[in-house]
């Protein structure tokens, strides 16, 4: 279940709750006139089966609520209730396989912002990798990519295609090659100041290393993985399961393969840099286009699929 808490103004009161009321897939109707003040209006909360929440909207947004209202969702742990239990069997299909497009865009719009965080997390990510490729470590690289942030960026660029959101798209470009660029540098940089301090030299990165060594040898096998690393993480976005990403961090060597152009750099080993930029390019346009292709199907079933009852007609403004 969703629980959705609206503001809806007084003028389109009476035709919001009239909906709510009538739809099966909706309960848990409460209404709390004058309760409301920025903006103005009546609180309503209502809790809706997770797969009719997009339709719901949708009718809200031509109730005109979008406009003069407010909308606000959470996800629902549990509802042991049998109004709750009647509302999920009105709805048709799964509650997992329910796409709640209106917080995958609000998902998509918060990981394309630039942020301190962002930049830090992955400066870090990709200095625990470098680490890991000095070391021949491979708990280490799982480390790194459990903290690299980048898939956020990845998947708003994806949605952004789908939606046609020019904006979005340029955000998260801008964001994955700034914030990459960024953590290159500065692994880069403390690699010299290690690299003086004596801790690490050239030949120990071009020695065998043969736990790690995939970092900057791509294959076709690295395609396949990044492709199927973004249908996964799509999909655990959009069916509500945020627990999988875990999984799609530790089988993609976007991070680690920073570090590692970031070590070759600093360090000056070019056998090692080209493979190093070209995993990191397998991985990134992998992710993109699996998560590009997965969302246009999601998107295109559920517009074929989703019931469209006709909304209670709103009241004019006065």
């Amino acid at each position: 279940m969703i629980h959705l808490r609206l503001i809806v103004p007084r003028a389109v009161r009476d035709a919001v709750v009239a909906f709510l009321r009538a739809d099966p897939r909706v309960t848990h109707v409460v209404v709390i006139p004058d309760a409301a003040v920025q903006p103005d209006g009546d609180l309503v909360l209502v809790d809706v089966a997770r797969e009719a929440v997009t339709d719901v909207l949708e009718h809200l947004r031509d109730l005109g609520l979008d406009d003069r209202g407010a909308v606000a969702m959470e996800t629902v742990d549990a509802a042991p209730s049998v109004h709750a239990v009647a509302a999920e069997a009105a709805a048709p299909g799964s509650p997992d396989d329910g796409i709640v497009w209106d917080l995958v865009a609000e998902r998509a719009e918060a990981d394309a912002r630039s942020s301190w965080s962002f930049y830090a997390f992955l400066c870090l990510a990709t200095m625990i990798a470098s680490v890991a490729v000095v070391t021949d470590s491979p708990v280490l690289v799982v480390g790194a990519m459990v903290v690299g942030p980048e898939f956020g960026p990845v998947v708003a660029l994806a949605y952004g295609i789908v939606m046609r959101r020019g904006r979005l798209v340029r955000d998260a470009l801008a964001l994955l090659g700034l914030g990459f660029a960024a953590a290159i540098a500065v692994t880069a940089v403390a690699a010299l100041v290690v690299r003086a301090a004596g801790w690490v030299e050239p030949a120990d990165l071009a020695a065998p290393r043969p736990l790690t060594a995939f970092i900057w040898r791509p294959d076709e096998w690295s395609v396949v993985v990044a492709l199927l690393a973004g249908f996964a993480g799509v999909l655990s976005l959009t069916a509500g399961r945020s627990n999988a990403l875990v999984g799609v961090f530790i089988s993609v060597t976007t991070v680690p393969a920073a570090g590692n152009l970031a070590l070759a750099v600093a360090l000056w080993v070019p056998e090692e840099i080209g493979g190093s930029a070209l995993q990191l390019a397998v991985n990134l346009v992998g992710l993109t286009v699996a998560g590009t292709l997965l969302l246009a199907v999601q998107r295109a079933l559920t517009r074929r699929t989703a019931p469209r009852s006709q909304p209670a007609t709103a009241p004019a403004a006065p």
